[in-house]
């Protein structure tokens, strides 16, 4: 497991974009305004979005990616199951060093972010 708490790493990343949006404010609205535009509802919803981003955030080990997408995920409905089963695919596709990532940092972000979605 990691030794790093998904919360503290989500309020990490928060912190560290505020910061590079005050540094950088057309580049970082320019990005803003990507991603809003790349995850609006299409031919795939938010969710549906989410779950991918989460197989890619694992496939690649990013940490920052998984804890983002994961409570971004719950914010958009998904399950726990549905989670996990993205991270799944995401092994299926990447193997071992994927698998040590799912078992570990990806079940902590799903077990940390859930309770905060529960109704």
């Amino acid at each position: 497991m990691s030794n790093r708490n998904p919360r503290e790493i989500l309020q990490e990343y928060k912190a560290g974009f505020k910061d590079f949006m005050k540094d950088n404010r057309d580049t970082a609205r320019a990005i803003i305004n990507q991603s809003q535009a790349l995850n609006c509802e299409g031919a795939l919803s938010y969710k549906q979005k989410e779950l991918i981003s989460i197989a890619i955030g694992l496939n690649i080990r990013c940490e920052y990616c998984m804890a983002i997408h994961v409570y971004e995920a719950f914010k958009a409905g998904a399950t726990r199951e549905e989670i996990l089963e993205a991270g799944l695919v995401a092994v299926s596709m990447g193997g071992g060093p994927v698998l040590t990532y799912f078992s570990t940092f990806l079940h902590q972000c799903v077990n940390e972010f859930e309770k905060d979605f529960q109704k």
